[in-house]
């Protein structure tokens, strides 16, 4: 099987610590071309992997040939770059939150299909071990009825892990267009939609109480409700300024199951009749470890475009998992419930 061309647009962290990386350690593609507005961070960036570099996406999208295109932009550019490489005849990797409206969103779908590509969304959450295993749990009725869950994804803020720093797009409302709910928050959409089904209904706080000099979000909390009635929190937030927290926990009729909670044992499920188990498994990845633990988004996206089948997120899961933030936002706008259309 030949090898699959691949560029990356942006060159930032994600690119830095995930895609690149990782492309590098499949053996089934070959990185091709890197661009970056910043001239010097893409000729870097070449280097290091063989590639060719450009500043100007069009022109990388026009110049040489690829088959695959991971986005890596701000969330502003997301839908706009992604489509522009579907057209050109390019299966898509696209960084979370995919688009910053449903419309967006929806126009990046219609592209996909009208090229008959591939567009796959970086919800890295679904890969994790853990999560996994207690999907085929839930699914399996070990458990019983669910009652209700907290998930939360929380750290210091984008400053410590963004290429930029402070002067990152993170932090800038027209590049960024969401904070924490759109960079972590979005994670946990995915991740309980993927274990408990879909979301009917969103209320939310959203605030900006950590950062100065901004006006993205970096607190939110979320009251989920399920469509099967399981209600439930979901927090994203940037300012814990000690550690961090990317865990779940879900109550049950026969347990409480904690999940990426424990720094050992990323499974602990506790048995209403007073047993406890403890699974050790691959841990979840974390800025901390700079992508030292492999995300598989990259090797599932390879496998997904090699085998030509419908990967574990499609556009509409994308979409999905975006309007749950788009609905948290609209809450805090009008200090009302919000439908899911």
């Amino acid at each position: 099987m030949e090898k699959l061309k691949v560029g990356v647009i942006g060159c930032g962290s994600i690119a830095k610590y995930r895609h690149l990386p990782e492309y590098a350690a499949n053996p089934n593609v070959e990185i091709v071309a890197v661009c970056d507005a910043v001239e010097e961070r893409a000729k870097a960036t070449a280097e290091q992997y063989g590639a060719e570099a450009f500043t100007d996406y069009e022109q990388l999208l026009n110049s040489i040939e690829t088959d695959v295109i991971s986005v890596c932009l701000p969330n502003y550019l997301h839908a706009p770059v992604s489509i522009a490489a579907l057209r050109a005849g390019n299966h898509v990797l696209c960084e979370k939150p995919m688009a910053t409206s449903h419309e967006e969103a929806l126009a990046m779908i219609e592209a996909a299909k009208e090229n008959g590509k591939i567009l796959m969304i970086g919800h890295n959450q679904r890969f994790v071990a853990s999560h996994q295993k207690v999907k085929k749990m839930l699914e399996e009725g070990e458990f019983g009825k669910v009652y209700s869950f907290r998930t939360t994804f929380s750290h210091g803020g984008p400053e410590g892990w963004s290429i930029d720093g402070r002067n990152s797009w993170f932090f800038d409302k027209e590049k960024a267009f969401i904070g924490a709910l759109g960079d972590l928050g979005v994670h946990k959409a995915d991740l309980i939609r993927y274990l408990l089904g879909e979301v009917k209904e969103v209320g939310a706080f959203v605030e900006t109480s950590a950062k100065q000099n901004t006006e993205v979000d970096d607190n939110a909390v979320c009251i989920v409700k399920m469509e099967n009635g399981t209600i439930g929190t979901l927090t994203a937030s940037w300012s814990y300024v000690a550690g961090g927290d990317n865990s779940t926990v879900i109550y049950t009729e026969k347990a409480v199951v904690r999940l990426e909670d424990d720094p050992t044992y990323s499974l602990i499920i506790h048995y209403k009749n007073g047993e406890t188990v403890r699974y050790q498994l691959d841990k979840i990845q974390t800025n901390e470890d700079g992508g030292q633990t492999a995300s598989h988004v990259i090797d599932h996206f390879v496998d997904a475009v090699q085998q030509n089948k419908t990967p574990l997120i499609t556009g509409e899961e994308g979409m999905k998992s975006l309007d749950v933030i788009l609905a948290a936002l609209e809450s805090n706008e009008k200090g009302q419930f919000i439908k899911m259309e």
